[in-house]
Order: C-alpha cells, then structure tokens, then sequence
C-alpha cells in the first residue's frame, strides 16, 4: 500500500532521515520505534507532504506520490494524525470530525459522511458523549480519540499515527491500541510511530527501527521484540 525507497529528507543542512526503506502492507499495522530524535516524526511529515524529499521515492497503491503536496497527499488518501494532535481547539467535537471530512463534503453526498460520523461515534462512545462540547475541554485520551476520528472521516487508505499514546495514562494507552486492532481488523492500512516500543511492537505486522535518522533492524513485530538489542534499548531488559 505504502512504499518508500531510499528516501532522504531534512531541515536546512541538517540530514533528519537518510536512505529510508520500508513497506507497510495493505491492511495491516506496521510499526516505528526508535528514540526522540531518530527521525520518525520526520518520516512521517515527508509521507503526508508537509516536508519534500531530497531523494528517493514514495509510492502510495503504486502510484509515484514523491514531492506531492499536503491537500494533494490527503486527496489521495492518507490522513495523519500528528503529535500533539493539533485539534481546532475552539471548535466542537463534531465540527473538528467533520472538518476530516472536507474534502469529500465537495464531491459526495452528505448521507455518506454521516454514516462514517457514526461510525467513529460508534469506535469512540465518548466522543457522542461529547459532540457538543468545545474540542480544548476534552481531556488528553479524548483529544487523541477526536484526532484518530477525524482523521478517519477522511476514509484514508493509509492513517499515519505520530506517538498517539504521549501523555496518556496506562489505562488510556491499552483502550488506544485496542482501537488500533480494531482498525486493522476492518481493514484499515496504519503506520504508527510510537516510543512505547513494548504495545507498539506486539500491535504490528511489520515492524522497523530507527536510529539516527536510518532504519537499523526490521522483522515482524514478534521478531524484534524477542531481539536482546531491542529488549536492551527499548523494552528495560538486560
């Protein structure tokens, strides 16, 4: 579904990730632990557009997708859920999940998107509970709840999750990555960032490490999570 190949990208003269490879698979979950600092946030932001490649190529369902712009990679169908959410805070609940939705609102009928309105009222209770109410209220696992559903109610082939369990209590995190297998069982294609290596790793198909910008091991999630360099670095072993 979604492929780069020696991709390279950065911030003025600073190289953030160099000759990244990597596959995630149609209807499965693969995953990208590392660091603060490795470039995975980076990586993400060159997918959806928001930062051009300096090299390599992107393709999204086989199509050449490189050095697209944002509204551009979004109409082709990924969404991305960035850290921090970024929510229109003074706008409702129900009006952030529309704003997902804008740009089929221009070229479907509305009926559709209300019947995806209920399905992401359907995924998340709460956020029904809350449609209403002003996004900025919500507590920090509501606004990450309203961020996935926004995203969603673009109907993306690929959702991109940038460290959705930052900040969240325990029992918030097991309720997040709950959803997630939720999502790959209805066929939902999910590329997830996350330090949280442990729940990242037994979530994903395919899975992938990034260190210093480049990815250094890959393997299915069972894979690495039983590697002793992995459990060492990211899991507190010994």
């Amino acid at each position: 579904m979604l492929e780069l190949a020696g991709v390279s990208a950065g911030y003025g003269r600073l190289v953030a990730i160099r000759d990244v490879s990597l596959e995630v698979p149609a209807g499965k979950v693969a995953t990208v632990i590392g660091a603060n600092g490795a470039g995975k946030t980076t990586l993400l932001r060159v997918i959806s557009g928001l930062i051009p490649p300096r090299s390599g190529r992107l393709r999204l369902n086989g199509q050449d997708i490189t050095g697209w712009p944002p509204e551009r990679v979004v109409a082709a169908g990924v969404a991305h859920v960035p850290e921090r959410r970024q929510l229109f805070g003074s706008m409702r609940v129900e009006d952030n999940l529309l704003l997902g939705a804008y740009l089929r609102l221009r070229r479907e009928r509305r009926r559709a998107v209300e019947e995806d309105l209920e399905r992401v009222y359907e995924l998340f209770p709460r956020l029904r509970e809350r449609r209403r109410q002003v996004a900025a209220t919500l507590s920090g696992g509501e606004q990450q709840m309203l961020a996935i559903g926004r995203a969603l109610m673009a109907r993306p082939q690929v959702l991109l999750l940038d460290e959705p369990s930052l900040g969240l209590a325990p029992l918030l995190v097991r309720e997040l990555f709950r959803v997630i297998r939720r999502l790959r069982e209805e066929g939902y294609t999910v590329l997830l960032v996350e330090q949280n290596a442990h729940q990242a790793l037994r979530v994903a198909d395919v899975a992938y490490v990034m260190e210093t910008g480049t990815i250094t091991l890959r393997g299915s999630g069972p894979e690495l999570l039983a590697k002793p360099e992995v459990q060492a670095a990211y899991l507190g072993g010994g």
